[in-house]
């Protein structure tokens, strides 16, 4: 009897009761319904005449078809886009960058909204930040541009960069030709800012903008030559308050530099303005001055030559991309990968060898 009680005593401190049973982690039937919807939801047909139509929301899906990696996708993207080719190309691109903090989403609405209040209907795909890390992206722009945002004459688009040079999205000019196709007949694309090449919007924009801060230090300080030179115009923001002498003494300081430029191939002289995007002081001189470029530009020819080298360059971009895509999907190169990789690492090949042979393995295949 006495050792039964013992027995209860010591069960009852360790005795656990059963549970409530715990759901699955994930909801099968909510990812059936997921991998029922990955094919694309429209036809060809459908696609192109709501673009052609100026329906946003089915030019969203379009843009989200040629962001995608997944094979019937980027068919559909390309036959969407192929199909919207002949009614694209009329729009005015501007590139807009600058060095971080610089006020650009501030700046964009506050030009944007006087582009739209003119009659004009503006497309803004700004590209955000993607961590290396973990791939993540803020996508905050929509936030950020509430007034223009709620403007039924603007669509906004944040596309993440993902691994693309500069910060500029792989896909970004396929999307220029869905949104011209649209009727977008003004086309800004923010980059992430300054720090890498800024190549990739500039080979695809008839305007480069670069936005910049007075009294950060040294007005010239990390500011690379050639980003520099490959801007149509420097505008200094947040010219306004104490900071308006400091704008205007960094004004002069851009200026002076650009003089031990060499002339630029469109023969235009690059120009530096101030300006405040919070007072909406200098906005409307900006935009002159982008429309004075482009009349002086298709003046002399430069804007037609501009956009067919520009063309050759994407060609010549996507035939890289393909291959690299296809090499890197390959399967037995898959399986290769990792075994030359720790080899490079532990010193038994040099990288360059290694890079030789995996590619002469695919050559041969």
């Amino acid at each position: 009897m006495g050792e039964d009680k013992n027995k209860k005593k010591k069960e009852g401190a360790l005795h656990v009761n059963k549970g409530v049973e715990q759901p699955a982690s994930i909801n099968e039937d909510a990812l059936r319904k997921f991998r029922k919807r990955r094919k694309p939801r429209y036809t060809l047909e459908q696609y192109v005449d709501g673009i052609l139509n100026g329906e946003r929301t089915m030019l969203g899906q379009a843009i989200t078809l040629i962001e995608s990696s997944r094979g019937e996708h980027m068919e559909m993207a390309q036959q969407i886009i192929e199909r919207c080719l002949p009614y694209a190309g009329d729009s005015l691109r501007i590139g807009i960058t600058g060095v971080p903090g610089v006020g650009k989403s501030t700046f964009i609405e506050a030009l944007g909204t006087k582009i739209t209040a003119s009659g004009h209907k503006l497309a803004v795909l700004a590209v955000d930040p993607t961590s290396e890390r973990t791939g993540g992206s803020i996508l905050g722009d929509k936030t950020r541009m509430e007034k223009l945002a709620a403007d039924p004459r603007t669509f906004i688009r944040p596309s993440p960069s993902g691994d693309s040079l500069g910060g500029v999205a792989r896909k970004t000019r396929e999307t220029v030709v869905l949104c011209e196709a649209a009727g977008f007949d003004t086309v800004f694309i923010e980059t992430v800012g300054v720090g890498q090449s800024e190549t990739s919007v500039h080979s695809m924009v008839d305007f480069f903008l670069l936005l910049m801060l007075a009294g950060a230090g040294d007005e010239l300080q990390g500011i690379k030559r050639g980003i520099m030179e490959m801007a149509d115009a420097i505008a200094i923001t947040k010219a306004d308050g104490a900071n308006r002498d400091k704008a205007e003494m960094a004004q002069k300081e851009y200026q002076k530099a650009l003089h031990l430029f060499p002339p630029p191939e469109s023969g235009w002289t690059t120009r530096v303005l101030t300006c405040s995007a919070l007072r909406d002081e200098g906005i409307e001189k900006v935009w002159e001055t982008i429309h004075e470029y482009i009349r002086f530009v298709r003046h002399n020819g430069y804007f037609t030559q501009n956009r067919r080298q520009q063309a050759k360059y994407w060609m010549y971009e996507t035939i890289n991309q393909i291959l690299k895509d296809h090499f890197y999907h390959t399967d037995f190169i898959k399986e290769l990968l990792p075994k030359f990789e720790k080899q490079v690492l532990e010193g038994q090949k040099s990288s360059f060898m290694a890079a030789r042979q995996l590619l002469d393995r695919y050559h041969k295949k």
